[in-house]
């Protein structure tokens, strides 16, 4: 591994000097495989943007006596990785719970688990976990619901457990009763309460904002909220510096929670790692006014500093395994015998509305799409939106299904397809676990990265983390292991996470190449990645992370 060159001046750049004599560059890294610039061996960089690509010898006039070198070793230097869709904040805290249970197991199977957790945290507050598969617990034998089997074992202490996706909720009783929910409160907008088919009563599992809701509660009751978020987030960036990514597509901020107050404390201590964009999350059952009335409040578009306030997060749909995610065709099976197309969380003409309503106080969009017929009707949307002559930067993400007439739509709306292809079955193309819901034909056509690249549209990879790896180099190689459906080379993957991912945040201008005059934002690699067969790429080393200049990640 090429690491003595690099960690030989690693302490000494940890904070590159200001004040350089004027022509003088701050960093230079040489004897360097550079990305897209062949020929070249060293970058240099004043003032955390890069003034030069080229050979040493064309750049010795700007290295003077307080100059950093680095001489990498032939190490592959690469833009900074782009993750368009990151839940950094909440993927490494602690707040989410401790308390895991098995996604493999049964209903009955999963109280060992339980009383695992009883055990381990005895508090009265609420208890929060996570990790069941909603397919497990109610396609088990048991003659009891979800809601009885945790109430045996929690018959007093409220508690909420998230299933793997996020999108569905076990909860018990005294979580119901401590937020007020009943066997007659009527479902959330854009969520469900699931009731037991012969008594009638709520078994339970609340999908998606119903979920939502009481996640909420059990969130802002913990004590030191703030200051467990905030190591949650450093925890976060962390991980994410480890691996390259040099900016960051917020998944959702949940701003009701205190995140935005907790983004801003990171950045006023000049500790973030990564260039952010924050995207508040439009809660889907409040007013409209007062969310824009607050929205107004905290827009920045300054590209000078790390965060960015200037898209938010919109969900037009739930997910496909809920029966949630709105499509074309009804579902085969579901859980919901009253929506047999699956659900919104924005109803069409709410989300033509939001879109006006939010470029009209600066925002774009990143939109949760997932089925054919939420993915038709953001589109419809967002046509709206641009006969109307509002040019922001809209992102579809997720987009499993989408029907062939509405590939070619991305591209003549200037609309960026964002992708997670992190997860082996993904790779494998392998969708059975959706024919018991689509059928065949319909599974098969998930996921077509390729039918949305060869349309012309920006396509984008992210990863979704904790759903899929954070690692960028497992996404890139997936998208290369998709056979039919993948990405057609390592080219245009390294671009979806680097240069398309910064057109779809609207900073191509600032980063997401190894351009002069764009912010040096840089991952050094082990090996060259475009030389590697698709199996070795995930397995190359992060060597060193830099952003805007300064290193904030070596692998020593």
């Amino acid at each position: 591994m090429r690491t003595r060159g690099l960690t030989t001046f690693l302490w000494s750049l940890v904070a590159i000097p200001f004040g350089v004599a004027a022509n003088d560059a701050s960093l230079v890294l040489t004897n360097a495989s550079i990305y897209q610039h062949a020929g070249a061996d060293s970058i240099a960089i004043s003032d955390g943007r890069i003034v030069a690509v080229d050979t040493l010898d064309k750049i010795e006039s700007l290295i003077g006596s307080r100059t950093k070198t680095i001489d990498v070793e032939g190490a592959h230097v690469l833009p900074g990785f782009i993750d368009n869709h990151n839940h950094v904040f909440e993927a490494a805290s602690g707040l989410g719970g401790s308390c895991e249970l098995s996604p493999d197991a049964s209903l009955e199977d999963q109280i060992p688990f339980l009383e695992d957790c009883k055990r381990e945290d005895s508090n009265d507050g609420w208890l929060m976990g996570y990790g069941f598969s909603i397919e497990s617990i109610l396609s088990s034998d048991s003659e009891r619901t979800p809601l009885e089997v945790l109430d045996e074992v929690f018959p007093m202490r409220p508690v909420v457990i998230m299933e793997q996706t996020s999108h569905s909720m076990w909860v018990n009783s005294a979580a119901l009763a401590e937020v007020g929910i009943t066997n007659q409160t009527p479902h959330p907008q854009g969520g469900q309460l699931l009731h037991d088919e012969e008594s009638g009563l709520l078994n339970g599992i609340l999908l998606d904002n119903a979920g939502d809701i009481v996640m909420e509660h059990a969130w802002n009751s913990h004590s030191e909220l703030f200051e467990r978020s905030y190591e949650g987030l450093l925890a976060g960036l962390e991980e994410a510096a480890a691996h390259g990514i040099t900016t960051i597509g917020d998944g959702r901020m949940y701003w009701q929670r205190g995140w935005y107050e907790v983004w801003m404390h990171a950045q006023e201590q000049e500790a973030l790692t990564a260039r952010v964009s924050l995207r508040p999350w439009i809660y889907p059952a409040q007013d409209m006014q007062r969310q824009l009335d607050y929205l107004k409040t905290i827009y920045s578009n300054d590209h000078s500093q790390l965060l960015l306030v200037e898209q938010v997060k919109l969900y037009s749909d739930g997910i496909i395994i809920n029966g949630t995610a709105k499509t074309l065709v009804p579902y085969l099976d579901t859980y919901l015998a009253n929506k047999p197309y699956g659900l919104n969380y924005i109803p069409p003409n709410q989300m033509k509305l939001w879109l006006q309503a939010l470029a009209g106080i600066g925002y774009g969009a990143h939109v949760h799409a997932i089925g054919d017929g939420a993915v038709r009707e953001s589109l419809d949307a967002i046509e709206q939106a641009r006969n109307q002559k509002i040019e922001k930067d809209y992102t579809l993400t997720h987009i499993e299904l989408v029907d062939k007439e509405d590939v070619s739509r991305f591209a003549q709306l200037g609309v960026t397809a964002d992708f997670q292809v992190g997860s082996d079955y993904v790779a494998m193309h392998d969708h059975q676990w959706a024919q018991w819901l689509l059928g065949a034909m319909r599974s098969k056509a998930l996921m077509n990265v390729k039918a949305m690249h060869d349309s012309g549209a920006n396509v984008t990879l992210s990863s979704d983390w904790n759903v899929h790896s954070i690692n960028p180099l497992v996404g890139i190689a997936n998208s290369l292991k998709m056979a039919e459906t993948g990405l057609p080379n390592i080219h245009a993957a390294i671009e979806a996470y680097t240069n398309n991912a910064a057109k779809s945040l609207g900073i191509d201008d600032l980063t997401g190449s190894l351009a002069v005059g764009k912010s040096a934002d840089i991952v050094i690699l082990s090996e060259d990645i475009t030389q590697l067969p698709v199996d070795k790429i995930a397995q190359t080393d992060v060597l060193m992370t830099i952003l805007h200049g300064h290193v904030v990640f070596s692998a020593e």
